[in-house]
């Protein structure tokens, strides 16, 4: 079965909404890399068990994400933030290169600390 390395994140967004059976294995499967094999035999069940059950987790987790788009969301802002940084360092670099104005500087460094705090967080 091919990884679908996008689940993972949907399991950070969703995976509390998961039974904890689900959820732990997911979390075998994608975080801990365990083969199905190996959670199978762990859980003493068939790894056609294990299968069907990750199956059917990420068909809930995507459906979950077809509905309320928060992954999505999120790597938009996240994307939109990059390039807020991206302008403020323009905006500085012009700044600088012109000597045009300390008030102008001061601004891009405080939009580009608090895009990068927005980012942390």
């Amino acid at each position: 079965m091919a990884k679908n390395y996008e689940i993972a994140i949907l399991i950070d967004f969703y995976g509390e909404m998961l039974t904890a059976k689900q959820r732990d294995f997911l979390e075998y499967y994608y975080n801990d890399d365990l083969s199905l094999s190996e959670i199978a035999e762990n859980e003493g069940i068939t790894r056609q068990g294990v299968r069907d059950a990750i199956k059917r987790a990420e068909t809930q987790l995507n459906e979950m994400e077809s509905r309320l788009g928060m992954a999505k969301r999120f790597e938009d802002m996240r994307s939109s933030l990059n390039e807020i940084i991206d302008c403020a360092n323009q905006i500085a670099e012009y700044n600088l290169r012109h000597s045009l104005s300390k008030e102008i500087n001061d601004c891009s460094v405080r939009i580009k600390a608090a895009a990068m705090t927005m980012l942390e967080s």
